[in-house]
């Protein structure tokens, strides 16, 4: 019997903190982009896992409840304190609970002090994260366990002069220690990695380091050791790239320049390049400008050949037999997908530069020197053209020192730039995990007020009142602030992406302690009418107490092994510190428990207080009526001819 009342008791204020937690997650399932995807699991994760935790909850729990449950402690001592707590005076209780309900009436009775004192400790908490934040990251930023890193060098070299240089790099890495594999692999010059490591790179090398608990230093360390080992490498430069461990974003500091015309390019990324080299902050800088080099060119005038009676197209023909050669068919050998070109092209000995001199076109007057309508000249090399809708764009990249945030780099680099002239027609913008922090945090902030809304309209048709459902609501500046405070003591920087995630989590998890202490509340004043506010609200607190403690503490411990950066493997029975798993997901779980925490302990002191609020405003203006009447009565302007002004009643009579 007591599990279906409470069953039934509880079916909407259990229903409606559910519904409240899934409006919360609602929008995020609507996350845009490389973030969405990545973090797209955890809302339908979510969803599917409170949906059941309802069922449960509502269904199975109380037939369960009803088939294996026992009663609880019968001893007189224990009715007697059940008894007071539900129909008595809780502040005549002994032990914490007593103290607390004494400390509620307190608060309650005044409740403008309590509101106020609530107020200032949330404006204190905001005004010193903005004071002393410590910025903000796109993701994550747990100690790397793989790199990849980029070995670069300039010049025309010969496979084995690769393998020879890249060797070199090998072997200082390969005495590094907490090294547990590493994989090495050359490539022609002039290729380009999708990170973006340039154009020079002449091989690659992946490096998985041992498991934290087996070294005794942590990544960052050893990939500082490798950069250091390799810097006296004569000509050859090494860029060590840990592996993202959340959505892919390259290098954290990228900024594009753009301009139409492209002359304006390569000036402005010398300059910026220039000043980039002076930042000890800033590590591994590279861009997309091309490797220093001759190409030439040939142009023909098209006159002085038709007085020749040479055909134009024939002189690329020419020049192919001197370059690349010319394709005149296919072969495709036995056991292959892919056909060979079979090009015609001049002996070895006769292709090279001075060849082109001597290249001679057939006419109808014999063979002619191109030399007689063509001339040659020199220009820069050029790579590889970019355009980005039609505008083209060149890009530098560049990592950041251990222990530097990429949000500070980048405001640095913006404060300097609004310090230059660059040319009017070129555009210069910070992309990368700048961008993608950016648009991250402008899609949290939307889903945050979408879900805030949401929940109004909830709480709302479940307590049919504005003031009740904004109250409830106020739990979610509560649980930010605790977010922000958490971060401050910790010193930790604000996650885009995670932390994020936290605050709107809290949003819709928080706000049910409010549900169940407003939902009580409702119920003892319709059950018990006779009762002052004060002691309503008394029993409300006292009542209520040790479910939200429960919930908040089960929660809280839950999470706090992820929080404080441990990982537990049941399996292998072992405790690691700093592992993989744990710093994955130590920005969400350390701002579910601040903000979880310190919004409980202020939802049992201040919306109590909020909720005497009202009544007491009441109070205050019927006495401040009161009082007025009083005054206009005792300066004779409350009687006329015979007739008393009660409550308001015959106006004009006093007038």
């Amino acid at each position: 019997a007591a599990y279906a009342m409470a069953a039934k008791r509880m079916f909407w204020p259990v229903t409606a903190s559910t519904a409240t937690t899934l409006a919360a997650f609602l929008p995020l399932m609507f996350w845009p982009g490389v973030s969405g995807k990545f973090m797209q699991y955890l809302p339908v994760t979510v969803f599917t896992v409170l949906i059941g935790s309802l069922l449960y909850c509502l269904v199975f729990g109380p037939v369960l409840g009803a088939l294996f449950g026992k009663v609880g402690s019968q001893t007189p001592a224990d009715v007697a304190r059940l008894r007071q707590l539900e129909e008595g005076d809780p502040t005549q209780m002994s032990g914490f609970m007593g103290v607390y309900a004494r400390f509620l009436a307190l608060a309650s009775r005044y409740a403008v002090v309590t509101i106020t004192l609530t107020v200032a400790l949330l404006v204190t908490i905001f005004w010193a994260y903005g004071r002393f934040g410590q910025g903000m990251i796109f993701f994550s930023d747990p100690d790397p366990k793989f790199a990849q890193i980029a070995v670069k060098a300039r010049g025309n070299l010969s496979a084995a002069e690769i393998n020879t240089l890249v060797k070199e790099v090998e072997d200082q890495i390969l005495q590094v220690d907490g090294i547990a594999a590493l994989n090495t692999q050359t490539l022609l010059t002039g290729s380009q990695s999708r990170s973006g490591s340039g154009f020079d790179r002449i091989g690659a090398i992946f490096i998985e380091l041992h498991d934290e608990n087996e070294r005794d230093r942590k990544g960052a360390e050893i990939f500082e050791e490798i950069r250091t080992r390799t810097a006296p490498l004569a000509g050859i430069q090494v860029e060590v790239q840990k592996m993202e461990q959340g959505p892919p974003v390259g290098k954290p500091v990228q900024i594009q320049f753009s301009a139409y015309d492209r002359d304006l390019l390569e000036p402005a990324i010398a300059q910026f390049r220039a000043y980039m080299d002076t930042l000890p902050d800033v590590v591994d800088i590279d861009d997309t400008r091309s490797l220093p080099g001759i190409e030439w060119q040939l142009t023909v005038d098209r006159a002085q050949a038709a007085l020749y009676g040479a055909d134009v197209s024939l002189v690329g023909v020419a020049v192919q037999l001197v370059t690349g050669g010319v394709k005149v068919g296919e072969y495709r050998p036995d056991k292959s997908d892919d056909a060979v070109d079979i090009r015609v092209r001049f002996p070895e000995a006769e292709r090279g530069i001075s060849a082109l001199g001597d290249l001679r076109v057939a006419t109808q007057n014999g063979l002619v020197p191109i030399s007689n309508f063509v001339t040659r000249a020199p220009s820069p090399n050029v790579d590889t053209l970019q355009r980005i809708d039609g505008i083209p764009v060149e890009f530098i990249r560049a990592n950041v020192a251990e222990g530097v945030l990429a949000d500070a780099v980048v405001r640095k680099l913006e404060a300097w730039v609004k310090t230059q002239t660059f040319p009017a027609g070129l555009k210069v913008e910070f992309r990368g995990a700048n961008e993608e922090q950016a648009e991250s945090m402008a899609f949290v902030q939307a889903a945050f007020l979408l879900s805030l809304l949401l929940m109004f309209v909830l709480l709302v048709a479940q307590f049919n009142s504005l003031y009740q459902a904004v109250l409830i609501l106020l739990a979610v500046a509560m649980s930010t602030a605790g977010v922000l405070l958490g971060l401050l003591v910790t010193q930790s920087p604000f996650s885009a992406i995670l932390t994020g995630v936290g605050v709107v989590a809290l949003a819709g998890i928080v706000v049910n302690n409010n549900i169940i202490l407003i939902d009580t509340y409702n119920q003892l004043r319709r059950e018990h009418p006779e009762l002052d506010y004060v002691s309503v609200i008394v029993r409300t607190g006292a009542q209520r107490l040790r479910p939200i403690m429960l919930t908040t503490i089960t929660t809280v411990l839950g999470l706090v092994p992820l929080a404080v950066n441990l990982s537990i493997d049941l399996a292998t029975r072992q405790i690691v510190y700093g592992g993989q798993l744990s710093s994955f997901w130590v920005p969400l779980s350390q701002a579910i428990v601040w903000g979880l925490s310190f919004a409980t302990i202020l939802t049992l002191i201040a919306t109590p207080a909020l909720i005497a609020f009202p009544v007491q405003l009441k109070r205050l203006i019927q006495y401040t009526n009161l009082q007025a009447r009083r005054q206009l009565r005792a300066r004779g302007f409350g009687r006329t001819r015979g007739i008393t002004t009660s409550g308001g009643r015959h106006a004009d009579a006093v007038r």
